[in-house]
């Protein structure tokens, strides 16, 4: 089938083509097709097309990778594929969709790079290879990921044969075009693509060992750098994390948050732009997106000295105990707000303890008081895996009201955050951040720490730093 050639992107201050340099450009290159491995992940995704072609017996489904989103004006962010059609397909180009069949076979359609007898490869900015990079044909993305391909062309003649049809919406306004939405079918889809991914294969949970080694290394990176982190600040630690996880990854799974002193009590503070002052605290939270978009989600509470004070270990001390209770408190089988429960517990007898709550400790941690929030202000767990926040349109008996299973992945990550205007609180504790937060898998009888190799006891961070600061 012939595919028409689209007007290449181009801006207003590309020069000229003229015919004669346009014709010498077709001319003369070797564009032969590459010896593509089979991916790793190709009999996983056919496994979980498998499974979601059973959810849906008789039904289309259609699941966009999405395509490229404009940063600034003719410039665009890099290009990060959407996480149900990566989860379904391996597929980590722009432009493809991913169409499971009501038979149950399945298509990936793509967008292949353009052949060397048109202009694309040379004046199109998103896709030509000269600008952009080499593009895989449909035939490498075939031997690749292990399923047919077809050119993205093709898609509006297969969406318009008679079928039930879903899709999951808002990644291509062409592909929301071709098929008429049904609110309540589509969002059964978004429910059931989330839901799927709550626990975790053998293949994932490699790649989520992966991500957390590559940030342990990451943290690594930054406390070596310590005394240039003093001198030039957050956005240093940034910048040094950042260089890990492009090394070793695809990118960072998040904005970083680097939090030096007070901006530690903003829980997504991701501007980056303070100083790590000697004295005070440093929390980061940060993570590694691996190749495979898999991401860790780490943070760490350092002193910027070296040394806790006294009255920073006690505080930090207070939270490790409430991560360890949480931690001890996951199991199969409990619900997925056990962990958050205990954390909840630990600290509100210790805020108690420090003479901040209005009322008793049991009152402030009946459901309809929780007074204690006001100093930890966030929940301890989320799912992890492909997106940071995992799963993130699972139904709520699936997920936050839902039970533990062995293969789930998800964050302990209790705190306390004391407001640098917060009046009820003594005026040392004011401007102090703390949270310590781990990605473990539940296992057949507890969980186990994808993250342990970053030390968490305040004794070994104090080790820990020391060594690497040499």
């Amino acid at each position: 089938m012939n595919h028409a050639e689209k007007e290449p992107k181009t801006e207003s201050h590309d020069p000229s083509v003229p015919e004669a340099y346009a014709a010498f450009m077709r001319t003369g290159w070797d564009d032969r097709e590459q010896d593509v491995r089979p991916h790793s992940i190709a009999p996983y995704a056919a496994a979980r097309r498998a499974r979601l072609a059973a959810a849906f017996p008789g039904e289309r489904l259609v699941l966009p990778g999405g395509t490229y989103k404009v940063r600034a004006a003719d410039t665009d962010y890099r290009f990060r594929a959407d996480t149900a059609h990566a989860y379904f397909s391996g597929n980590q180009t722009t432009d493809a969709v991913l169409v499971v069949e009501p038979d149950g076979s399945s298509a990936l359609y793509a967008r292949p790079r353009s052949g060397r007898d048109s202009d694309e490869f040379f004046r199109d900015r998103q896709y030509g290879a000269l600008w952009a990079g080499r593009r895989p044909s449909l035939g490498e993305l075939e031997a690749s990921l292990g399923l047919p391909v077809r050119h993205v062309d093709e898609l509006p003649d297969a969406l318009a044969t008679s079928a039930k049809t879903r899709v999951h919406r808002g990644l291509s306004a062409e592909v929301d075009a071709l098929v008429p939405a049904d609110e309540s079918l589509d969002d059964d889809l978004a429910r059931v693509v989330s839901e799927m991914r709550l626990v975790k294969d053998e293949w994932e949970l490699g790649e989520l060992q992966a991500a957390c080694d590559a940030t342990t290394l990451g943290f690594e990176d930054s406390v070596a750098e310590w005394d240039r982190v003093i001198e030039y600040g957050e956005r240093w630690l940034e910048g040094t994390f950042f260089r890990r996880a492009r090394t070793m990854g695809n990118d960072i799974g998040y904005d970083s948050i680097v939090a030096g002193g007070p901006h530690a009590t903003t829980l997504h503070w991701i501007e980056n732009t303070g100083p790590i002052v000697p004295g005070t605290l440093a929390l980061l939270d940060m993570g590694v997106e691996g190749h495979n978009l898999y991401t860790a989600d780490v943070t760490r509470t350092l002193p910027v000295s070296g040394t806790y004070t006294p009255l920073q270990r006690d505080l930090y001390t207070l939270v490790l105990r409430a991560q360890e209770a949480g931690i001890a408190a996951l199991r199969p089988g409990v619900p997925f707000l056990a962990g958050h429960d205990a954390a909840m517990s630990v600290l509100a007898h210790g805020l108690g303890d420090l003479g901040l709550l209005p009322v008793s400790v049991e009152e402030a941690l009946d459901p309809d008081s929780r007074v204690y929030a006001r100093w930890t202000l966030h929940g301890t767990s989320h799912m992890l895996g492909m997106d940071v926040h995992d799963c993130g349109r699972a139904a709520p008996e699936s997920y936050r009201d839902g039970i533990l299973a062995e293969g789930m992945v998800l964050t302990v990550e209790p705190g306390l955050y004391f407001q640098e205007d917060d009046l009820l609180v003594p005026e040392e504790l004011r401007g102090i951040g703390i949270r310590i937060e781990d990605d473990v898998v539940v296992t057949a009888d507890g969980v186990r720490n994808l993250s342990a190799a970053l030390p968490r006891d305040p004794d070994a961070v104090e080790e820990w730093m020391a060594r690497l600061r040499g």
